[in-house]
Formats: structure tokens, sequence, C-alpha cells
């Protein structure tokens, strides 16, 4: 069996986490352990409260909650984001604001300025994979004008701005241990608050909140086992490729991102509370959570080097008051497809979504999520140009080596 290099399939994953999740399968006494992850998170943090959720969707709705955004409320993001961080503010009645970005991937200060107006009840500060945001500047910004900070922390888990943890500027943070994050529990997520004026409101939230049904957490666990037990080791093949859909139209297997969720309507899975058998999945793999991150920063000064040589035009460089992680290592050429294409031809799978569409999934309808095409010409012309690298555990400096050898 020929070993593929991927991006997102399934890429967290090592043999221990498969064996834990076939063994909560089979044994859902050991399924209790929610609230365990909680004390577990704020203590390798040193944050000082967090709520569990079961995706980084239902932490965001209930900071929404908790700010009492809603109707006739407007609410920055940037735009080169997924519609996963856009459509919860839909949900709640909201209006999502499209900023453009930076040369970081990463929201404009100068653009949050001109966007601001008097219905702007939030800023949210997107960590574009890994590489914090200069949310000091934006956390005055938000003082300045009386309106909330909020951190997506989705792609940042354990990345520091001037020497503090991503998560710990805005008045309320949330993460997101989905399938292809920085630690994974196929589907979850966490909030922090340092607002203590929000504290309660999200703690309230959470406990008026449902668990997901026993069969969604049953989709989650058998993620880990059928993705690299059966799928992986085929899916260069026809047959691998053909049995992942398959399992996924059959709902055996979830979607990352639904069909309805790219019109700008959220499942009905979504706002719940944390399944006690994804806590115990994310509390294994938290504890990797610094190896996982150090791999990942030796694999981006890996492409960094070589792609220095190559005149490749790189976005992610060492700054002094960033240390980040490197979700993913992008670059921008002049043909993104056809980059993906020829790595396909040797077994390196690199299309992530990331690409195409200023609101991903590319099948997103913009119209649906608020945004106006040419509004953010920079966010636009990244996507069109961007190609995304894999950073995880399972990619080896050899492996990545191929990868640079597709440029």
């Amino acid at each position: 069996m020929k070993k593929i290099i991927s991006i997102s399939l399934s890429p967290n994953t090592e043999k221990d986490d498969v064996s834990l999740a076939s063994s909560l399968l089979l044994r859902p006494w050991k399924w209790r352990k929610g609230r365990e992850l909680e004390r577990m998170f704020r203590n390798f943090f040193g944050f000082s409260n967090s709520f569990s959720f079961n995706s980084g969707r239902s932490s965001l709705i209930a900071i929404l909650k908790a700010m009492e955004i809603g109707k006739g409320d407007e609410v920055i993001v940037q735009a080169f984001t997924c519609n996963a961080a856009v459509n919860p503010i839909i949900y709640t009645g909201a209006k999502p604001v499209f900023a453009d970005i930076d040369e970081t991937l990463n929201i404009s200060v100068e653009e949050i300025m001109a966007k601001i107006s008097s219905k702007t009840k939030a800023v949210m500060v997107q960590h574009t994979f890994g590489y914090p945001a200069e949310v000091e500047e934006i956390k005055k910004l938000c003082l300045q004008n009386n309106i909330y900070l909020i951190e997506d922390c989705a792609h940042s888990l354990g990345a520091k701005f001037k020497n503090s943890y991503c998560g710990s500027f805005g008045d309320a943070s949330f993460f997101s241990f989905g399938r292809d994050k920085i630690i994974s529990s196929v589907y979850g997520g966490m909030v922090v608050v340092n607002n203590e004026v929000l504290v309660e409101k999200v703690s309230d939230f959470q406990k008026v909140l449902d668990y997901p049904s026993l069969f969604w957490t049953v989709q989650q666990l058998l993620h880990p086992v059928l993705m690299n037990k059966i799928i992986l080791p085929f899916y260069d093949s026809k047959f691998g490729r053909g049995l992942l859909a398959l399992l996924l139209n059959l709902n055996v297997l979830s979607k990352a991102v639904t069909r309805k969720e790219n019109k700008g309507i959220l499942p009905s899975y979504f706002p719940k509370r944390m399944p006690d058998a994804l806590a115990v999945l994310a509390m294994h793999q938290l504890k990797k959570v610094n190896k996982f991150n150090e791999h990942r920063r030796e694999l981006a000064g890996l492409y960094e080097k070589e792609f220095v040589k190559k005149k490749v035009n790189i976005i992610f460089k060492e700054e002094k008051n960033r240390e980040a992680v490197f979700l993913k290592y992008p670059v921008l050429v002049v043909n993104p497809l056809k980059v993906i294409a020829e790595a396909r031809k040797k077994g390196i799978y690199l299309n992530d979504g990331w690409n195409g569409s200023p609101v991903v999934p590319p099948l997103t309808s913009l119209e649906s999520v608020c945004y106006a095409v040419s509004s953010c010409p920079k966010a636009e012309e990244a996507a069109k140009r961007i190609v995304c690298l894999p950073t995880h555990i399972n990619i080896s400096r050899s492996d990545a080596k191929k990868v640079v050898d597709c440029f």
C-alpha cells in the first residue's frame, strides 16, 4: 500500500488516537470526561475559565448570545475565512461585515477602522492558519469604539502574540478541535471568557443546551477508525476515494461542512454541548499539543528555507512578536490548480478547500453569507493564488521535501 501525503484527511490522528476511539466505541462507560476537559484546558494555558461545546460554531454562538448580539447588529469579520466562522453570526440574526486582509492573511486594522459603524457590536479576529494577527492594535480600536473583541482561535491553539497566548486578548475567544485543527476530536470546541460580565452568561447558555444525539457522537468516533484502518490505506485508488464518498453520502461519517452551511444555514446539531466521548479524545490530544506544534514549526522552517531558494512567494515569516503554530503553510503561486493537479499525480493531496473563494469552501454561496464580490480585493486575490501545504504530525521531513518538489 502506497503512503499518501494529504493536508486534510484525518491529519492529526496517531495510532494511540485510533486505538482510543476504537476503545470508546466498545466501552461507553468511559465517556464521562466533559468537565475534566475544561479543567485541563484552562490549567494547560492559564486561562481563568473554559466552557466546552461540540464545535467551534457552537462556541461562537455561545459568545454571540452572551454579548446579546442579534437582529440589527453587525459583526466585522475578515474575508478569506470559512463559512463556519460566518454562519453563527447569521444564525443570531446579526449581519457579518467583511473587512479585507493584510499581507499575513489576517484582518487589516485599517479595514476595520473603515468598516466600523453605529451598528457594529463586535470585531472578530481570526489568527489565520495559526499566525497571530495584530490583536493588540485591534483591541485598542475596540476599546476606543466601545465594541467587543472576539478572538477566533480555531487555527491557533498554542500560538502567542508578545508572549501571551492567542485567546487571552479578546473579551471572549473560541477554539476548535475539528478534524483538521491543531488538536482533533473530529468535532469539538471551547470558549474562554476574559470579560467578567460575560462569564455567567456563557455558563448559563451552556447549561440549557442538550448534548448531540448518540448517533452523532458515534459518527465522530468512527471517523478516526474508518479513515485510518480502511480509507487512507487505499485512498490513492478509486476504491479508497469512492469508499469515503459512499460513507459520507450514507451518513456513516459526518461531513466537515454540509451543503446547508454553504447556503448560510447551520445544521440542527449546532449549538450543542461537548459529548463526553469526544472530550476524552480531545484530552488525549491536548497532552500532545506541544509536540504537534513543535513539529509544525520545524516543517514551516523547512518550507521557508526551500521556497526562498525557489523564489516562491511565501507569506509567513518569523517575527519577534509572533510565535506561530502553522496549522498550514500557505504560499502564493500563479496557478494553484496546476500545482494541486501535479501533486496529486504523485500521491500528494493538497486540495484542502482553502482556495477559489474569499469565503470557503469554494461552493459557499457568497450572497447567502452577505459577502459582496470585489469588496475585499486582497482576500479575493489571495484565494485565487493560494496553495496550503501540510504541517501535521503525519508529515515527515522527507514528505515535506516531496511536497516542495511539486513546485
